[in-house]
Protein backbone atom coordinates (compact mmCIF):
# COMPACT_ATOMS: atom_id res chain seq x y z
CA UNK A 1 0.00 0.00 0.00
CA UNK A 2 1.26 3.65 -0.56
CA UNK A 3 2.16 5.66 2.66
CA UNK A 4 -0.11 8.16 3.63
CA UNK A 5 0.37 9.01 7.16
CA UNK A 6 1.82 11.81 6.80
CA UNK A 7 -1.79 13.15 4.59
CA UNK A 8 -4.33 15.04 6.51
CA UNK A 9 -7.55 13.76 6.85
CA UNK A 10 -10.17 16.31 4.63
CA UNK A 11 -13.44 15.73 3.13
CA UNK A 12 -13.63 14.11 -0.13
CA UNK A 13 -16.03 13.02 -2.66
CA UNK A 14 -16.26 11.12 -5.04
CA UNK A 15 -19.15 10.65 -7.97
CA UNK A 16 -18.95 8.00 -10.45
CA UNK A 17 -21.42 6.62 -12.76
CA UNK A 18 -21.84 3.58 -15.45
CA UNK A 19 -25.08 2.10 -17.73
CA UNK A 20 -26.94 -0.64 -18.50
CA UNK A 21 -28.22 -1.35 -21.52
CA UNK A 22 -31.74 -3.46 -21.47
CA UNK A 23 -34.75 -4.43 -23.90
CA UNK A 24 -36.94 -1.57 -23.64
CA UNK A 25 -39.67 -3.57 -22.24
CA UNK A 26 -37.42 -4.56 -19.34
CA UNK A 27 -36.66 -1.12 -18.71
CA UNK A 28 -40.56 -0.36 -18.41
CA UNK A 29 -41.16 -3.16 -16.17
CA UNK A 30 -38.07 -1.41 -13.74
CA UNK A 31 -39.97 1.50 -13.84
CA UNK A 32 -43.37 -0.20 -13.21
CA UNK A 33 -41.87 -2.46 -10.55
CA UNK A 34 -42.72 -5.16 -12.24
CA UNK A 35 -39.86 -7.37 -12.17
CA UNK A 36 -40.44 -11.03 -10.67
CA UNK A 37 -37.18 -10.55 -7.79
CA UNK A 38 -38.80 -7.56 -6.59
CA UNK A 39 -38.09 -3.68 -6.64
CA UNK A 40 -34.69 -3.53 -8.85
CA UNK A 41 -34.14 -0.28 -7.81
CA UNK A 42 -34.23 -0.31 -4.43
CA UNK A 43 -32.55 -3.51 -4.50
CA UNK A 44 -29.69 -2.43 -6.62
CA UNK A 45 -29.05 0.91 -4.42
CA UNK A 46 -28.21 -0.97 -1.36
CA UNK A 47 -26.11 -3.83 -3.22
CA UNK A 48 -24.48 -0.95 -4.52
CA UNK A 49 -23.97 0.74 -0.80
CA UNK A 50 -22.79 -2.19 0.53
CA UNK A 51 -20.01 -2.31 -2.82
CA UNK A 52 -18.56 1.23 -1.65
CA UNK A 53 -18.38 -0.14 1.79
CA UNK A 54 -16.82 -3.07 1.15
CA UNK A 55 -14.35 -2.24 -1.79
CA UNK A 56 -10.91 -2.56 0.63
CA UNK A 57 -11.34 -6.35 0.33
CA UNK A 58 -11.86 -6.49 -3.04
CA UNK A 59 -9.05 -4.58 -4.20
CA UNK A 60 -6.31 -5.29 -2.26
CA UNK A 61 -4.40 -2.03 -2.13
CA UNK A 62 -7.14 0.29 -1.57
CA UNK A 63 -6.84 1.92 1.82
CA UNK A 64 -9.28 0.88 4.37
CA UNK A 65 -11.83 4.47 4.36
CA UNK A 66 -14.94 5.01 6.74
CA UNK A 67 -17.54 6.12 4.24
CA UNK A 68 -20.04 8.53 5.54
CA UNK A 69 -22.46 8.76 3.09
CA UNK A 70 -23.35 6.67 0.00
CA UNK A 71 -26.28 6.67 -1.97
CA UNK A 72 -27.24 6.83 -5.82
CA UNK A 73 -29.46 8.23 -8.15
CA UNK A 74 -30.97 6.70 -11.18
CA UNK A 75 -31.74 7.96 -14.38
CA UNK A 76 -33.58 6.23 -17.55
CA UNK A 77 -32.97 6.57 -21.04
CA UNK A 78 -35.53 3.89 -23.88
CA UNK A 79 -33.15 1.23 -23.44
CA UNK A 80 -30.69 2.12 -20.46
CA UNK A 81 -30.20 2.92 -17.00
CA UNK A 82 -27.46 5.05 -15.85
CA UNK A 83 -26.76 4.53 -12.29
CA UNK A 84 -24.48 7.53 -10.28
CA UNK A 85 -23.16 6.82 -7.03
CA UNK A 86 -22.13 9.42 -4.60
CA UNK A 87 -19.62 8.61 -2.01
CA UNK A 88 -18.45 11.11 1.38
CA UNK A 89 -15.79 10.73 3.32
CA UNK A 90 -13.12 12.49 5.55
CA UNK A 91 -10.06 10.61 5.13
CA UNK A 92 -6.64 10.96 4.27
CA UNK A 93 -7.07 9.54 0.57
CA UNK A 94 -10.08 9.43 -2.12
CA UNK A 95 -12.58 7.32 -2.57
CA UNK A 96 -12.93 7.22 -6.41
CA UNK A 97 -12.43 3.24 -6.13
CA UNK A 98 -15.07 3.29 -3.78
CA UNK A 99 -17.34 4.86 -5.84
CA UNK A 100 -16.36 2.86 -9.01
CA UNK A 101 -16.96 -0.42 -7.13
CA UNK A 102 -20.07 0.62 -6.39
CA UNK A 103 -21.56 1.24 -9.23
CA UNK A 104 -20.09 -1.75 -10.88
CA UNK A 105 -21.57 -4.22 -8.52
CA UNK A 106 -24.73 -1.94 -8.42
CA UNK A 107 -25.53 -2.05 -11.91
CA UNK A 108 -24.65 -5.88 -12.04
CA UNK A 109 -27.07 -6.55 -9.33
CA UNK A 110 -29.86 -4.90 -12.39
CA UNK A 111 -28.55 -7.25 -14.40
CA UNK A 112 -29.00 -11.00 -11.85
CA UNK A 113 -32.31 -9.23 -11.09
CA UNK A 114 -33.59 -8.93 -15.21
CA UNK A 115 -31.43 -11.82 -16.71
CA UNK A 116 -34.52 -13.80 -17.08
CA UNK A 117 -36.05 -10.77 -19.48
CA UNK A 118 -33.22 -10.57 -21.03
CA UNK A 119 -31.83 -13.90 -22.57
CA UNK A 120 -32.60 -15.01 -25.48
CA UNK A 121 -34.07 -18.43 -27.02
CA UNK A 122 -30.23 -19.79 -26.33
CA UNK A 123 -29.77 -18.51 -23.22
CA UNK A 124 -27.17 -15.87 -24.41
CA UNK A 125 -27.56 -12.09 -23.79
CA UNK A 126 -27.39 -10.05 -27.06
CA UNK A 127 -28.28 -6.48 -26.10
CA UNK A 128 -27.65 -6.56 -22.22
CA UNK A 129 -24.19 -4.89 -22.03
CA UNK A 130 -22.46 -2.48 -19.05
CA UNK A 131 -20.93 0.22 -20.05
CA UNK A 132 -20.01 3.81 -19.79
CA UNK A 133 -18.40 3.40 -16.18
CA UNK A 134 -16.53 6.47 -15.17
CA UNK A 135 -15.47 9.26 -12.27
CA UNK A 136 -17.75 12.02 -13.07
CA UNK A 137 -15.95 14.18 -10.28
CA UNK A 138 -13.78 14.16 -7.41
CA UNK A 139 -13.85 16.83 -4.72
CA UNK A 140 -11.22 17.63 -1.65
CA UNK A 141 -12.05 20.01 0.89
CA UNK A 142 -9.29 21.30 3.09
Amino acid sequence: MIDITEKKIISRKAIASGKIFLKKETVAKIKKRQIKKGDTLETARITGINAVKQTQFLIPYCHQIAIDFADFEFNFGGNFIQAVCTAKTKAKTGLEMEALVGVSICLSAIWDMVKYLEKDRTGQYPTTRITDIKVIKKVKDG
